[in-house]
């Protein structure tokens, strides 16, 4: 019996398929591809501040209102010299900050009388404030160390 079962072995061995040899490989180049990178806008460089723009341009304004400006518009609000016009204002603003401004509105604030106590009599000084937009790219730290 062992003898047949050895026999039915070696048989069914010769029965089946001889492996074929793989033939080599060809190797196939690839073309890379390459990744187009979504284009950047190019970051405006504003010429160098000069003497005039710190005249033109005093200090931010602080209030609660325009607090609220910067935060939900992007918009600034700055004194500026009485005699400055919006082009004036627009170009130093963006040598000063480095940042592309949109629009500019301007505002004269009047003089106020005041009195302190009912007794003394004063005036609080007018001046000229503007509110500028800057552009949505921009964006302006006021409180920087």
């Amino acid at each position: 019996m062992a003898e047949k079962e050895k026999k039915e072995a070696v048989v069914e061995e010769e029965k089946k398929p001889a492996k074929k040899k793989a033939a080599p490989k060809k190797k196939t180049v690839k073309a890379e591809k390459v990744e187009e990178k979504p284009a950047e806008p190019a970051k405006k460089v504003f010429a160098a501040p000069v003497e005039h723009d710190y005249k033109v341009i005093f200090a931010p304004i602080i209030t609660e209102k325009s607090m609220a400006l910067l935060q939900n518009n992007n918009k600034v609000t700055v004194k500026v010299l009485a005699s400055a016009n919006k082009t004036e204002i627009k170009e130093s603003f963006q040598r000063l900050y480095q940042v592309e401004v949109v629009d500019v509105k301007v505002i004269n604030q009047r003089a106020k009388q005041t009195s302190r106590g009912g007794r003394y009599k004063g005036t609080i000084s007018g001046f000229k404030k503007a509110i500028l937009t800057l552009s949505k790219d921009s964006a302006l730290d006021l409180f920087k160390e």
